[in-house]
């Protein structure tokens, strides 16, 4: 059957941004787009960092940037802060940049192993721009230096994720895309197909569609409640299962910086996202070792400021739904599965999920061959995703508590086993399957949580160090001279999107 209608159930950050993306299909095709959302149902509201392939969801939409961020508050993010969690007291940057370039075909961790074993005590850190502009506060887009002798400055955003979907509604409205106010309270199927045919409004009405995107969130209200999907759970991986979130004012006046800070406590950690009005907070831990008032009282010691709200308590079980597409649905955002923000990933599996969907998509009808290949793909990036947040958990040598031992001892899958051990002998980093995580991600977490590459590939003792030693400190060299010279992160956001309130 053709699809002439898609119906959009529920609105927030997954909602828009599907409504938005999906509305470039109606020019040229003759294609019908509605949104059900109501003002009554909240959203989490608690994804507000985001990474780089972000902005080039913005840039395919052909969003004007500076309006963009004046509108949400926006700051700019070059990676985040990981604090306490190898050790308390130990602190690293997880990088949106690579660090150094490739020489000869090896990866320069590699190189820069070699050459510590030679007696060069620079840090790893030291040949990536974004990790020391971080430090210093430091922030301007490559367009800004265009230099072939400067590094790129690789980057994101930290949002208010409440106006970005306001934005967005805007824009889809403006492309002919149909917002519905009002409550779904039942589900019509096809007594032969299994597929949805329609929804029935809290007023009786009803609204048919070909297919469905499910963006009710943890309910999962077509996926799960209708179509009896089932959710795979990952707690036995990623034990943290509750989250309290509040909103403060930055009171010392100081500029927010431009990245995201994740604070390691006793059953979970902290976030703080600077934007340019207020930081957004939260803390994410685990029931089973802490309970909710002393996971609020932590978090309000730990902020910036009084809070700026009543604090929001989430409850949620980490994991995802055995299928992501189901006969004429497909589920995105927390409809889909959820994973802790612990490296900004909400926001940006609802991208990928956007862009699989209309990757596959033929307006001639839903097949078997395009859902299984989206879930395929999809499962595929959920799993590399789940692999590497657990190792923020595992790879520690905290013992100051019963979460932390846990943690430490856990069983993990397969997978992220063979990848530390192959790190740990030789320093090598295998990406698989396009996964989202590059070497210098992977590098970045286990150097900084603590594992150290034993070795490095014997293909770097080809290089000769003299010869390639002027290549090496010209990299430093440029970094040092391209952070010296940045704005201050602050001074470049008032000059290139102020924000009302700011």
């Amino acid at each position: 059957m053709a699809i002439g209608k898609i119906v959009i159930v529920g609105g927030g950050t997954a909602g828009w941004m599907a409504a938005a993306a999906l509305s470039r299909l109606k020019s040229g095709n003759p294609l019908t787009i509605q949104l059900i959302e109501s003002e009554q149902i909240g959203t989490v509201g608690v994804g507000e960092a985001t990474i780089p392939p972000f902005v080039e969801f913005n840039q395919l939409l052909n969003i004007d940037e500076p309006a963009l961020l004046s509108a949400v508050q926006g700051t700019f993010k070059v990676g985040i802060q990981f604090v306490n969690w190898g050790n308390i007291g130990d602190s690293y940057i997880h990088p949106f940049g690579n660090y150094g370039y490739e020489i000869g075909g090896i990866s320069f961790h590699q190189i820069w192993r070699k050459l510590r074993n030679d007696g060069d005590k620079r840090p790893l850190q030291a040949f990536n721009l974004e990790t020391m502009a971080a430090y210093f506060g430091k922030f301007a887009r490559t367009a800004d230096y265009q230099r072939e002798d400067l590094p790129p400055m690789n980057y994101a955003y930290h949002i208010d994720a409440t106006a970005y979907a306001r934005f967005l509604r805007s824009d889809a409205e403006s492309r002919g895309v149909v917002r519905r106010e009002g409550k779904v309270i039942d589900v019509s199927l096809d007594s032969e197909t299994g597929f949805v045919t329609s929804v029935t409004m809290d007023d009786d009405e009803i609204v048919d569609g070909d297919l469905f995107i499910d963006c009710s969130g943890f309910r999962g209200l077509l996926i799960e409640q209708a179509l009896k999907t089932g959710y795979e759970d990952w707690r036995q991986f990623l034990p943290c299962d509750r989250a309290v979130a509040l909103p403060c004012k930055r009171e010392d006046g100081s500029p927010p910086p431009p990245f995201t800070r994740a604070t390691a406590h006793t059953a979970g950690w902290q976030w703080q996202v600077p934007l340019q009005h207020r930081n957004g907070n939260g803390h994410v831990y685990c029931s089973e070792f802490m309970d909710d008032d002393e996971a609020h009282g932590i978090l309000v010691n730990n902020i910036a400021g009084k809070p700026g709200a009543d604090p929001n308590f989430l409850r949620f079980v980490t994991g995802r739904r055995k299928k992501f597409w189901n006969k004429n649905v497909v589920a995105l955002g927390l409809a889909a599965g959820f994973m802790e923000p612990l490296e900004s990933t909400s926001i940006h599996l609802i991208n990928t999920g956007i862009n699989k969907l209309i990757a596959v998509l033929s307006l001639e009808g839903v097949t078997q061959t395009q859902e299984d290949a989206f879930n395929r793909l999809t499962g595929k990036e959920y799993a590399r995703i789940r692999d590497f947040l657990i190792l923020h958990y595992n790879a520690t040598k905290r013992d100051d508590s019963d979460f932390w031992n846990h943690c430490r001892t856990m069983k993990v899958p397969e997978t992220l086993t063979e990848k530390v051990d192959l790190f740990r002998a030789n320093g090598q980093i295998f990406r698989e399957d396009d996964e989202l995580f590059t070497e210098t991600s992977w590098a970045a977490v286990m150097m900084g949580q603590g594992i150290e590459m034993e070795g490095y590939t014997p293909v770097a003792d080809s290089l000769n160090a003299a010869e390639i030693k002027p290549e090496i400190d010209g990299m430093e060299q440029s970094i040092r001279y391209l952070v010296q010279r940045l704005p201050g992160h602050g001074d470049f956001l008032s000059r290139y999107c102020p924000a009302a309130g700011a």
